[in-house]
């Protein structure tokens, strides 16, 4: 019997999960709080973000973007080179290790500051309106390599 809602999901029972986002890997694509609806067994490709597990800690789930094929699996990067964590540190990721593919987001609701009383409609509605939204995959390996690249030399 799975012991977690990830394996489960792996052996086809439940093809859609909702996982929220911890630490900021992926600033600003997805931020901390952020709740992701993702598809288990879906096809993955360079550009896609995906939900792996790690491979030095196979309990943690890490979300990344593959950056590409490389011989023995994917290599993968966070959007925010800052944060580290891919695989620049842990190298290629094995196909066994990525569990799903990233479909949407939910963006968190900011909490309201203090004495700021409700938020006007319009508030609510523009963060309904701008709060669900597809993770968008870049189509390009190339421009993943490219964006990585300007990243690194500007650190």
């Amino acid at each position: 019997m799975p012991e977690t809602a990830a394996e489960e999901a792996r052996e086809g029972r439940v093809p859609f999960q909702l996982i929220e986002v911890e630490g900021p890997s992926m600033v600003p694509t997805l931020y901390p709080g952020d709740w992701l609806l993702v598809q288990h067994g879906a096809r993955v490709r360079a550009g896609d973000v995906i939900i792996l597990r790690h491979p030095f800690q196979q309990d943690l789930l890490v979300v990344k973007r593959i950056a590409e094929r490389r011989e023995g699996g994917w290599w993968v990067l966070g959007d925010n080179a800052a944060a580290g964590g891919d695989s620049t540190v842990y190298g290629v990721v094995p196909d066994e290790l990525v569990l799903a593919r990233v479909r949407g987001r939910l963006r968190r609701r900011r909490p309201w500051a203090e004495g700021e009383g409700q938020r006007s409609v319009g508030a609510v509605l523009s963060w309904a309106f701008s709060a669900v939204r597809p993770v968008r995959s870049v189509r390009s390996a190339r421009s993943v390599r490219s964006s990585a690249s300007r990243r690194l030399r500007a650190r």
